[in-house]
């Protein structure tokens, strides 16, 4: 018989799961795996070691994981729920531990500033506890996603920097590895001066020439076959010092 503590313990588990109003999260894996991982944990306790948080304190506790809330304040907020009196390194430990479980995010310490600025002006205004956590974890969530995008962003912008410069490398005759120029699916590289040319053919392996130049019209040297870009760069590094008339 499960006793009406845990029952209450999973609803607030599948409550802060789905209160995400994020589709994604919803579908993430991860996100799955760890509801479930805290619902067998909550109904799988013979011998339990935290013996102050049965009920709803310890449903509470995650749910402000990651929202920067004062110890001071949720230890206040948890000792009016049902259980013995919690002291602050009861609650400062309670929180370390599921912080450090490997399936929870860790706090972005690039939040911790904004979070405690809303926990003030909520708490200042009189919202209680777990409006404020529900609050602050739609703001970590929003923010995080703009973290992410802007990450997202600034990594496609150096992506795309770094191959217009390797392009330029490409069309001015520097050495260079292996190069797109524009969207083209044919590769180039420049080794020692010599310049190589690969192509990929129907059975998803690649033909490498050596070129004059960098006409994809250009028949050139058929030098060899490979399964990859990574196999053809061996060859070049063998080929492109070898005397002309072997290359």
């Amino acid at each position: 018989m499960i006793s009406d503590d845990r029952v209450s313990a999973v609803q607030a588990i599948l409550s802060e799961f789905v209160r995400s109003p994020s589709l994604r999260h919803l579908r993430d894996p991860h996100s799955l795996n760890r509801a479930a991982k805290e619902i067998v944990k909550c109904l799988d306790r013979q011998n339990k070691v935290w013996q102050k948080w049965e009920g709803e304190r310890e449903a509470l506790l995650k749910s402000s994981l990651g929202c920067w809330i004062p110890i001071e304040a949720l230890r206040e907020y948890l000792n009016g729920l049902p259980g013995p009196p919690l002291t602050m390194t009861d609650v400062a430990q309670r929180l370390r531990e599921f912080e450090e479980d490997p399936y929870t995010n860790y706090p972005n310490d690039d939040l911790r500033d904004g979070c405690l600025a809303i926990f003030a002006q909520e708490k200042a205004e009189g919202t209680e506890l777990p409006a404020i956590i529900g609050l602050l974890s739609e703001h970590v969530e929003g923010e995080e996603e703009r973290i992410r995008l802007e990450r997202e962003a600034r990594y496609k912008r150096v992506r795309a920097q770094e191959r217009q410069e390797a392009e330029q490398r490409l069309l001015s005759g520097a050495d260079c590895g292996w190069t797109q120029i524009g969207k083209a699916p044919i590769w180039y590289c420049r080794k020692n001066g010599r310049a190589f040319r690969l192509t990929p053919t129907p059975d998803k392996r690649w033909e490498m020439h050596r070129v004059g130049g960098l006409s994809a019209e250009e028949k050139g040297k058929l030098i060899g076959r490979y399964g990859g870009r990574g196999d053809a760069t061996k060859a070049v590094a063998q080929v492109a010092y070898l005397p002309e008339s072997r290359c």
